[in-house]
């Protein structure tokens, strides 16, 4: 009965412990960007994402990977403190890609409450004119 008692008090201990430790949460200012419209002759565009730490403990991102090759994310290194801002730099490049709409997708992984979220990033380049 002892040994009982003694497991029960430990495993609530345990998770009282583990409540009490805080969790990093990451907040964006807006988790989709268009570019709108732009020329086939100046094919690369980007867009900086801000986000806010608004957990009590380190924000850390793990990774943030591309839906494709032709899009390229640039993070904030370094563990976002509580409080503090972070940047995801977006980058699409349309060289040699067919002009028209397109819609790309970054996942991203983090330490925070939310463990995986996507940002999305969109527009349409316009062909080259062509000189007759």
């Amino acid at each position: 009965m002892k040994k009982i008692l003694l497991c029960m008090l430990m495993l609530v201990a345990g998770m009282g412990i583990a409540l009490a430790q805080g969790k990093a949460d990451i907040k964006f200012e807006k988790t989709s960007h268009d570019f709108g419209t732009f020329p086939e002759e100046d094919p690369i565009v980007s867009y900086t994402f801000q986000f806010t730490n608004v957990g009590d403990a380190p924000l850390v991102i793990h990774q943030a990977v591309a839906s494709c090759g032709c899009t390229v994310p640039e993070y904030t290194q370094e563990p976002v403190l509580p409080g503090k801002k972070g940047t995801i730099k977006v980058t699409y490049n349309g060289t040699g890609k067919y002009p028209g709409h397109f819609k790309k997708s970054i996942t991203l992984r983090t330490n925070g409450k939310t463990e995986m979220m996507r940002l999305y990033i969109e527009g349409e380049m316009t062909a080259k004119q062509e000189n007759n």
